[in-house]
């Protein structure tokens, strides 16, 4: 029998933390991989130090702050270096628990929707609380591009406004969904080796392609771990420059 490939996404209760309003509160594997990738970050943070030599711990931070430096001011300008702590732990946060992911028999906090939405949601209040207390009523420009003739500015508002409440669900979905594909491909690749190995001498050979293909996926899944955290990070900081500068 294959092995399901959905039953890496069940989230299981681990305790009961109390109940509101006669709902039960209860701390799951999910929100135990969560603190697990918060902790791995602080570790990370914390034993780096500030050695004039860097070691392996701080080359590692090093390189993760400049990188989001460098996509913060490449994409915001020096004025989104505000938003760096918001970004930085948005991506770290994203990147570390997609990596654990792929450690077999791991949980991937990203294959739930309801995790990317939260941190799409959090990026786009962000924007509109920042965009009115920064801009006041000019932050509506975002929705009128300039040179446009008056005979289609209507319909090309009501597509900018729109499109601006679309961003927290294709923001959240990109990532939901390619995670959730990536987990998918490499657990039905991976129950064929033991079923094509049990069948004799023939299938051990016949192993070999799905084994080859859970390596390659696998190789491709660290890849997409990384872009897909990267891709979070930089539209938030596109959503950001616009709360900053809503002037088309």
């Amino acid at each position: 029998m294959a092995a399901d490939p959905i039953h890496q996404f069940q989230i299981h209760k681990l305790f009961t933390i109390g109940h509101i309003g006669g709902q039960e509160i209860a701390f799951t594997n999910s929100s135990a991989y969560m603190f697990a990738t918060v902790a791995l970050i602080g570790i990370l943070m914390l034993a780096s130090g500030r050695q004039l030599v860097p070691g392996r711990f701080q080359s590692i931070a090093e390189l993760s702050y400049e990188f989001v430096a460098n996509t913060i001011r490449s994409t915001a300008g020096k004025e989104g270096m505000k938003f760096f702590p918001l970004v930085f732990s948005i991506f770290m946060f994203i990147c570390v628990s997609n990596l654990v992911g792929i450690i077999p028999y791991n949980f991937t906090i990203a294959s739930h929707i309801i995790v990317t939405a939260a941190l799409a949601f959090l990026v786009f209040l962000t924007v509109i609380i920042y965009g009115f207390a920064k801009n006041g009523l000019k932050f509506f420009k975002l929705f009128v591009p300039s040179g446009i003739p008056v005979f289609v500015l209507p319909l090309v508002v009501f597509i900018e406004v729109f499109s601006f409440f679309l961003r927290p669900i294709s923001h959240s979905v990109r990532l939901f969904a390619n995670m959730l594909a990536g987990h998918i491909a490499l657990k039905v690749f991976a129950s064929f080796i033991p079923l094509l190995a049990g069948i004799g001498i023939a299938g051990y050979f016949g192993a070999a392609l799905p084994l080859f293909m859970v390596v390659a996926l696998t190789a491709l899944e660290l890849l997409v771990a990384f872009l897909q955290a990267y891709v979070f990070a930089i539209l938030t900081c596109i959503y950001l420059n616009d709360a900053m500068h809503p002037g088309h």
